[in-house]
């Protein structure tokens, strides 16, 4: 029976009275009309009818603020979409929150630390350069060890030789040029 917009608005004022049974006819009339939009909002029946029910909690408890200027029906789509919106704010926040929270198990799996394979190839590489380093002049071969294998700052090296620190500077530009060319000619 399909309802005329006088005997809606009768229901509607018994319902802001507090009558159960027109609040009873308001879901009957207008289930369908809420639960079909959030269908098409949501394509998961249990999220259109969870949905659908806190609408219709959410229009009983603010009746009393429902303009009749405006449709029932569009009162209730209105709050339904809110609703629906509300959800997937919540959703993306418990998923934000589940990727942080498992950042740290991510990063206990992606371990930096060098593989048997990776230290290998090092090492290898070391000794090579290593080799490549005895081929140059002592001079050289001292200023690339203080600098690059004590890591010592350039003054800390001019006072270890006991030189200036612009000869420090020239010498290990000389000495990395030489050590390129050595590198290259293999």
């Amino acid at each position: 029976m399909e309802k005329t917009d006088d005997s809606i608005k009768e229901i509607i004022q018994r319902a802001k009275e507090g009558n159960q049974i027109a609040f009873s006819n308001l879901v009957d009339t207008f289930w369908n009309d809420v639960y079909g939009f959030q269908m098409l909002r949501t394509k998961n029946e249990n999220d259109a009818e969870d949905i659908t029910i806190r609408t219709f909690s959410k229009a009983f408890d603010k009746i009393d603020t429902y303009d009749e200027n405006y449709e029932f029906k569009t009162w209730l789509i209105t709050i339904s979409k809110n609703l629906h919106v509300d959800l997937l704010r919540k959703r993306k926040r418990s998923l934000m929150n589940e990727m942080e929270s498992r950042a740290d198990e991510v990063k206990k799996v992606l371990d930096e630390t060098p593989t048997v394979e990776d230290r290998l190839i090092t090492e290898q590489n070391l000794a090579n350069l290593l080799q490549d380093i005895k081929k140059m002049k002592p001079h050289y071969q001292k200023v690339i060890n203080l600098r690059y294998f004590q890591e010592m700052s350039y003054a800390d090296i001019a006072k270890e030789l006991n030189e200036p620190v612009n000869n420090i500077k020239v010498k290990l530009l000389r000495a990395k040029k030489l050590l390129a060319e050595i590198i290259k000619k293999k």
